[in-house]
Parts: C-alpha cells; structure tokens; sequence
C-alpha cells in the first residue's frame, strides 16, 4: 500500500473512525502499534481522546 501526501481516515482498516490507521498508512507504521501508542496514551493525564475527536471531525476520508 502507498503512502499518501496526507493524513486521510482509512476506509478499509478502521474500528472506531479510522483515525489510527490513516496515520499508520501515513507513516508506514503498523496499525497494531498505533492503536496501542493511542490506549497506553490515554492513561496520561492530557486531552488524548478530544485530540482524537477532531482528528475524527477534521480528516477527510480516503
């Protein structure tokens, strides 16, 4: 799979929105990975989950 020039949600590797796996696809990075970075972040105090909201509200998808 190519990578694209920009960050899009994926249509095909999603679970929630597909907000994970279009940074993956972005940066070649497996999925698995940044699914857990995103849970394991979550337990740190920060606004985690409303950064995913908008990334969720803002990216187009592919």
């Amino acid at each position: 799979m190519a990578t694209t020039a920009v960050v899009t949600r994926s249509r095909d590797n999603r679970m929630i929105a597909g907000v994970c796996a279009g940074i993956a696809r972005r940066y070649g990075w497996k999925t698995r990975n940044v699914r857990l970075a995103f849970i394991a972040s979550c337990v740190l105090p920060g606004p985690q989950f409303l950064l995913y909201l908008v990334l969720w509200a803002v990216l187009p998808e592919a």
